[in-house]
């Protein structure tokens, strides 16, 4: 049984969740602030965070940035749940690697959906793992590590899905929308400045191996063939 932790200080939400996320045939644990939550992921990751912003110790993005900075926790799905007036706040979450996001007041059925949606996703991205190679660059799907020769280049979530969506097709152009819909899903609404935020950095990572990384004008990016 998959299990997923939510984290939240509003009591009558988390139990709400949680009876149906049971009843769509989850195990839910909860955590009712950041410290909890970040004790409950060291004791035991979940399959899934489902990861509110506004916390009264530990800001959700900020909570959401240490979980995509642990190796150990650097494929973990999570779904932020906020309030219409937090967009800044929601966009910065995504930028650092949050999956898909649910605004309140939202529905219980469209959030065990969304949470299949993620997990399923998940799965079948983790079908395809053969590693990935162009000159001094490797990509090992299975391990999630990224090598240029010897050197272990660390990226984060966000930055090896799109790595790999442009390796796994050498030479095509990929649009930003195709990027944003395959490595953040369909139903998650960011700008493409998202994109180009994500590429610049992964390029500076690369140093002289970003370059294989092009930019197409007014279209998208491509690896080179």
């Amino acid at each position: 049984m998959q299990r997923i932790l939510v984290v939240d200080d509003e009591p009558d939400l988390l139990e709400l969740v949680r009876f149906n996320l049971t009843a769509a045939g989850f195990r839910v644990d909860l955590a009712t602030s950041g410290r909890a939550a970040l004790a409950a992921l060291r004791r035991s990751p979940p399959d899934l965070l489902l990861l509110d912003l506004m916390l009264p110790d530990i800001p959700g993005t900020e909570l959401c940035r240490r979980v995509r900075s642990a190796p150990e926790l650097a494929e973990l799905p999570v779904i932020m749940l906020t309030a219409k007036a937090e967009e800044v706040d929601r966009i910065v979450g995504l930028e650092l690697g949050a999956d898909d996001y649910v605004t309140k007041p939202f529905s219980p059925r469209e959030l065990a959906l969304r949470v299949k949606a993620v997990l399923r996703r998940q799965a079948t991205e983790r079908e395809s793992n053969a590693p990935l190679e162009h000159q001094e660059l490797r990509l090992e799907p299975d391990s999630y590590r990224c090598w240029l020769g010897q050197q272990d280049i660390p990226l984060t979530a966000k930055e090896f899905g799109l790595l790999r969506a442009l390796m796994s097709r050498p030479g095509r152009v990929m649009t930003r929308d195709r990027l944003l819909s395959e490595v953040w899903g369909r139903d998650v609404t960011v700008t493409s400045r998202t994109i180009d935020t994500h590429l610049k950095r992964l390029r500076e990572k690369l140093g002289n191996a970003g370059n294989l990384i092009e930019t197409v004008r007014g279209v998208g990016y491509r690896f080179a063939s």
